[in-house]
Formats: structure tokens, C-alpha cells, sequence
């Protein structure tokens, strides 16, 4: 149990009642974590998306909002999306990187055929799968930004 009156209560500057839906997510000692919640979707309206939910998922539920809500005040366009676009973007361009790599690797191969004896001597890393369709990209998914 924690004892005072939890972040959201503090912030709503009202007395924090035993049976509260905001103490057990929101604790006193991180006031940050409800104050981003509370700009973008409003105390109100996440209490009561948190009553609305059975309490095995309120945690995960209260979590989820507030990485979202921290997203959408770092990135106040794009949010968590922003973040999403990024790290695709990412993977994309070490994929790329990659067949860079693996392109100047079988060059150097075919320019070297010494290179095949000591082959065996360098079968440290496992084999590369070049298949691109474990990969969903976004703009094979929804269009995020039109």
C-alpha cells in the first residue's frame, strides 16, 4: 500500500481516497509520469478508462498511456509513430549497409581465390538469410502520414 496521496491526487490537489484508481500506477515519488498523462488525455477521462478495464490489465493499460503520452509531448506531430518510422527506417538502412557488405565480400572472393581455402577457417558467424519478407515495411502497411 502506499501511503500519502498518489501523483494524480497531488496533481488534482484533492485527498486521495483508500480505494483510488490512480495510487496504484501513479506513485507519489514520479508526479511526472501522471503530469503527462494528464496533459494529453485528461485525469478524468483516465480514470475512467481505468475503471472501465479488468484489473489484470490496468497496469499494462497505465504503462501503455504513459509512453504514449511521453511520445506525444516529445514529438507533438508524430508521437509514438514517430519513433515506430525511425527505428524501420533503421532497420532498412542496416539492411542495405548489410548487402553493401555482402556485395564487397563476394567480390573480394572472386578476386581472390585463395580467399575459398581459408573459408573454412572463417565460418564463425551463421549464414545470412536474404529474404525480405519477414519484414513488413511501413508503406506496405497503413500509410501512417497521408
Amino acid at each position: 500500500m502506499i501511503y500519502g496521496r498518489c501523483a494524480a491526487c497531488k496533481n488534482q490537489r484533492r485527498r486521495c481516497p483508500p480505494d483510488c484508481i490512480f495510487s496504484p500506477y501513479f506513485p507519489p515519488n514520479d508526479p511526472q509520469r501522471f503530469a503527462f498523462v494528464h496533459k494529453i488525455y485528461g485525469g478524468s477521462n483516465v480514470g475512467k478508462k481505468l475503471q472501465q478495464l479488468p484489473h489484470y490489465v490496468r497496469e499494462e493499460a497505465a504503462n501503455n498511456l504513459y509512453l504514449e503520452a511521453k511520445c506525444r509531448i516529445q514529438d507533438p506531430v508524430y508521437g509514438c509513430v514517430g519513433i515506430i518510422s525511425k527505428l524501420y527506417q533503421q532497420i532498412h538502412d542496416t539492411q542495405i549497409e548489410l548487402a553493401k557488405i555482402q556485395t564487397q565480400i563476394a567480390f573480394h572472393k572472386l578476386q581472390n581465390p585463395q580467399f575459398q581455402a581459408e573459408k573454412s577457417n572463417l565460418n564463425f558467424l551463421p549464414p545470412q538469410s536474404n529474404s525480405m519478407e519477414q519484414f513488413q515495411w511501413p508503406s506496405q502497411a497503413t500509410n501512417w502520414f497521408n
